[in-house]
């Protein structure tokens, strides 16, 4: 009996999602791009394959495909969105474009009669994103699903062991799409039930070991969950042969920078380099509002300074940093994929660095999986329970120009956003929450006079996967606590905002 299951990508902003999802069934996943050789997938012996989305349609003369001897390996195959009409169109069906496209919560009609919905409810609300649909099924396959305007929104082939679904069963908001994953994963695939973090753990250890042989490591650390166990996995690794530098670009929280020294001082035996660059990256940043500028000019100052410290620590071999599953697929870096924002820590690893190679050991989990993986390596929970910090930090919460002044009212009111929820006792409950300097100004009376000062909105958010999520319901009696107390403890804010909009269509964070 074979024990993993191939994910062939072909773009789509959900392919490690689908990976996250067989995990979590506890069967080892791997991604191969859409253009790998058949010879290539058959050795790596899979118990089933699964055909990712992708943002092509297949009536495009440059889409995406797939070796045809892929669906006569003799394991099953599962294709999602694309994935399934490809399937079609590969074997005689065919695709046109929709009278109406369905992007969002649909509701399936799912025939339980069939192989892959067996046991399942009949009726069910499922994420559809698709422009194009299945308009004719190919000889021996049976529509098993339907929606209000896509007629085959599941198909299957039993005796070819082929399946495909229109709408996307790995997203979160997909009711019943984790039992259809598991549907047929395990019980079509029959793959086996082995996987666990702490396999994965020995696994990248391993790896890197591997990697760096006897070489010496430069990680670049935020202070955040992701670069505190990429550290935590190259220490178990090589030891002290690990160095993190640690740069305070002026847009860390409250108390960031001096927290970051303390813990990893105490908990990890690696040189640490605590760099205030802060003054450097206001002045390259001034008169810039554009928010993939600022994202590109502060990674481009971060490689500067990382540079800079690696000559003053010598010769160091490799480079080491924490970019997540989330943070690439943004980026656009897979194959096919679309670039929704940069990230600092994507793109390869800069010539002018000097180093031998890129160390990634998270590149392919998602923030709730590293915080598992945190917990294996026995990180404490000031680690792996921290709010997620993007790498540009308050830079991209604070729209427009950034000043120090208009960064200080973000710190100032992010803090009392965290304070609150601690006391409440929701930091553990939202995935992720904090406050933006919206650039926005507004009329108001502070202390029976007029004033025209700015407006900060409030982002919170529940999601276990962060490629989608929905905004918290967080108690309006708290909301009015920590409205109140933004008003009166932070200058130059007179207006606070609640963010109540679902991602997608909108992202976490505002830029």
């Amino acid at each position: 009996m074979s024990q993993s299951i191939i994910i062939v990508d072909f773009g789509s902003q959900f392919t490690q999602l689908i990976a996250r999802r067989v995990r979590q069934a506890q069967v080892f996943s791997q991604v191969v791009p859409f253009n790998t050789a058949l010879s290539d997938i058959r050795q790596l012996k899979p118990a089933g394959i699964i055909l990712s989305g992708g943002p092509a349609n297949v009536t495009m003369e440059d889409a995406p495909g797939c070796d045809p001897g892929l669906f006569r390996l003799g394991v099953p195959v599962l294709g999602i969105c694309y994935g399934m009409q490809l399937m079609a169109t590969q074997h005689g069906g065919q695709v046109s474009r929709a009278p109406k496209g369905e992007y969002g919560l649909s509701r399936v009609k799912l025939h339980t009669a069939s192989r892959l919905f067996s046991g399942l409810q009949d009726e069910s609300d499922t994420w559809m994103s698709h422009s194009h649909q299945v308009s004719a099924l190919p000889d021996g396959f049976a529509a098993t699903a339907s929606t209000a305007t896509c007629p085959i929104a599941a198909m299957e082939a039993p005796a070819l062991s082929l399946y495909g679904v229109q709408f996307h069963p790995e997203v979160t908001h997909s009711q019943q799409g984790m039992e259809i994953i598991r549907r047929f994963v395990l019980d079509i695939c029959r793959a086996a039930a082995d996987w666990h973090m702490d396999s994965f753990a020995q696994q990248t250890i391993e790896d890197i070991r591997q990697a760096v042989g006897q070489g010496t490591v430069l990680l670049g650390l935020s202070g955040g969950v992701d670069s505190a166990v990429a550290a935590a996995l190259i220490a178990r690794a090589i030891g002290n042969r690990l160095c993190c530098v640690f740069v305070d670009h002026g847009f860390m929280r409250k108390g960031e920078p001096q927290l970051v020294a303390k813990v990893f001082t105490a908990h990890f035996p690696v040189h640490l380099s605590a760099v205030d660059a802060s003054e450097r990256f206001y002045q390259h940043l001034a008169g810039v509002t554009d928010p993939e500028r600022k994202r590109k000019i502060i990674g481009a100052q971060f490689i500067e300074v990382f540079r800079e410290e690696a000559a003053k620590l010598g010769a160091l071999d490799h480079f080491a940093q924490g970019t997540i599953y989330p943070d690439v697929i943004e980026s656009g870096a897979m194959p096919g994929s679309v670039t929704i924002k940069s990230h600092h820590n994507v793109g390869g690893l800069p010539k002018e660095l000097g180093f031998t190679s890129l160390i990634e050991p998270l590149r392919t989990l998602f923030k709730d999986e590293v915080r598992e993986l945190g917990r294996v390596l026995g990180l404490p929970p000031e680690m792996t329970d921290r709010q997620p910090f993007p790498g540009p930090g308050l830079a991209i919460r604070t729209l427009g120009e950034l000043t120090r002044d208009k960064v200080e009212v973000t710190r100032q009111s992010d803090a009392i956003l965290l304070e609150e929820f601690e006391k409440a006792g929701l930091h553990r409950q939202v995935s992720q929450f904090f406050t933006v300097n919206t650039g926005l100004r507004s009329v108001g009376v502070i202390g029976d006079k007029r004033s025209y000062d700015t407006a900060v909105a409030i982002r919170a958010v529940t999601t276990d996967d962060f490629m989608t999520a929905d905004w918290a319901r967080i108690p309006h009696d708290l909301l009015a606590l920590i409205s109140r107390r933004i008003v009166n403890e932070v200058p130059g804010v007179n207006r606070v905002l609640l963010d109540i909009t679902t991602k997608p269509p909108a992202s976490i964070e505002w830029e």
